[in-house]
């Protein structure tokens, strides 16, 4: 039985002074109200309502029940009413967890023109390379970079493509030479993000064909701004997203290894717990997200 249900109901019968204006109101038949009346009266041990062909009136029972009933039914409608409103105001926080490369190098240089489109919102960021639980950690907004998202409860929106390279100094491939194929990548030293999906394979697409290469790395680092920053320091070869490859590789820190192959292409996601969680501050910072890196390479 639908306690919350039934209780609304009985109280319409009361309000309306009738079975049949309540059940009209109601959009049910007389005969569906009559029976949880009587499936409430039966949980409670008692009647509340006595009825006859022509009249009803409340029973001392029936007259408690009521009174009950109504507070705590106006006590819940004021409570909905109330978040309703809360969620479309932008006020209040919003808890952000991030991969600190992106937090760091696209985030930072955004957050600022958010903050100052939304007063009213307190940020409160964690940027971590770790996959943090979003409930668990009280996020309201988690990011994720992925070539795809695992089955769960979460929403989650597309926000921008990654396109991930493979990448080494010009004094190491001068001191090492230029690989050629993936295969040669086996000769190398190579460098190797460790919380990557498949940290010790790199799997290439190529002119007609792919493969899939296994690597010994000679270093596993659990960020990728410091695997950035070994390969600039000519200590091997190593996979970069676009976001962190762009700059280095425009002043020629960095050069493309293998330019016609291609790593998988991964996605900035955003993830909300549900769609009830995504109040106007969550809709607002994905918008925003969404409309300040559309078209970036």
């Amino acid at each position: 039985m639908d306690k919350f249900g039934v209780m609304r109901a009985f109280c319409r019968i009361v309000d309306r002074g009738s079975m049949a204006r309540a059940a009209e109101d109601l959009g049910v038949s007389s005969s569906l109200l009559s029976r949880d009346l009587k499936l409430l009266e039966e949980s409670l041990g008692c009647r509340l309502i006595t009825r006859t062909t022509r009249s009803m009136s409340l029973t001392e029972h029936g007259r408690l029940y009521y009174e009950q009933a109504d507070r705590i039914l106006q006590a819940v409608d004021l409570a909905e009413q109330q978040v309703r409103s809360g969620a479309q105001v932008m006020r209040g926080e919003l808890r952000i967890n991030a991969p600190h490369s992106f937090g760091t190098t696209i985030l930072a240089d955004l957050l600022p023109r958010f903050a100052s489109r939304y007063p009213d919102v307190q940020l409160s960021l964690v940027f971590d390379d770790n996959v943090l639980d979003l409930v668990q950690g009280g996020f309201d907004v988690a990011i994720r970079i992925r070539a795809s998202l695992p089955d769960s409860g979460l929403i989650a929106r597309k926000i921008m493509p990654v396109h991930q390279g493979v990448f080494a100094s010009p004094e190491y491939l001068a001191d090492c030479g230029q690989p050629e194929a993936p295969e040669d990548l086996k000769r190398h030293r190579t460098l190797s993000y460790s919380l990557a999906e498949t940290p010790l394979t790199w799997e290439f697409n190529g002119p007609q064909r792919r493969v899939t290469v296994p690597i010994s790395p000679q270093l596993r680092l659990g960020s990728s701004i410091v695997l950035r920053d070994m390969i600039k320091a000519d200590m091997g070869i190593g996979s970069l997203p676009n976001f962190l490859s762009a700059p280095l590789e425009a002043t020629g820190r960095i050069v493309r290894v293998l330019p016609d192959w291609h790593l998988p292409e991964r996605t900035v996601y955003t993830l909300a717990a549900s769609r009830l969680s995504a109040d106007a501050k969550v809709m607002a910072f994905n918008d925003f997200l969404a409309a300040e890196l559309a078209g970036r390479p």
